[in-house]
């Protein structure tokens, strides 16, 4: 699916949450198909290109053939890719107060595999695939209603963008994989950071109550 428009939503709160290092992990299980291929992932700066190392011939991998490592990768997600900590009782137990949407920035053309892979561990909320930006998406998807709006996103410019296109967005900074973690540049003021599912749920929590008790 990749047309907001084809979702239905209710009149409560809605989450919109990435999918890779957010609901799935994707570094951890994308360097153990790196090193089956004779690759090695090195966390030395936030990006995959210019990390990935050729162990035959002892240097990084080019851009092109990064992204086709990815696409490899992506065709066969479903061997390699495991839920994120405590995601699935996590997301269950928000369900019962707001709907759940996944936005994840992937060729559509591998859709279909993640959400079989997500069916099959119980995490079957609407999915949107799409490599266009994702504020617009969200903007779309949430319709100006007068209800609040979660985006959860590992990376900056896409909490970013989201902010520019809803304001009124409460932005979560969520990534599985603590080494990249730690590389990758500092959320803005206002946006929040979550290191686990749990501590996610408790600031989209906190939040709600504060805007109800205002």
């Amino acid at each position: 699916m990749s047309d907001p428009g084809d979702i239905r939503l209710g009149h409560r709160p809605l989450i919109v949450a990435d999918i890779d290092e957010v609901v799935l992990e994707f570094l951890t299980p994308f360097a153990a198909f790196l090193e089956a291929r004779e690759h090695t992932l090195l966390p030395r700066s936030f990006r995959l290109t210019g990390n990935i190392i050729d162990r035959r011939k002892g240097d990084a991998v080019s851009d092109v053939a990064t992204k086709a490592l990815l696409g490899a990768f992506y065709a066969e997600q479903d061997r390699w890719q495991t839920p994120a900590s405590e995601v699935g009782e996590t997301l269950a137990g928000l369900s019962g107060e707001a709907d759940i949407v996944f936005l994840t920035a992937m060729p559509p053309s591998h859709a279909a595999v993640r959400r079989a892979l997500l069916d099959t561990l119980g995490l079957s909320y609407p999915l949107l695939a799409s490599e266009e930006p994702k504020g617009p998406l969200v903007k779309q998807l949430h319709g100006g209603r007068d209800l609040p709006l979660v985006f959860v996103d590992d990376i900056l410019r896409n909490l970013r963008s989201v902010r520019e296109e809803v304001p009124a967005c409460l932005l979560i900074n969520l990534m599985a994989n603590a080494d990249f973690r730690a590389l990758a540049p500092p959320p803005d003021a206002g946006m929040h950071i979550a290191t686990d599912w749990p501590e996610a749920a408790k600031v989209i929590r906190d939040h709600w109550s504060a805007a109800n008790s205002g």
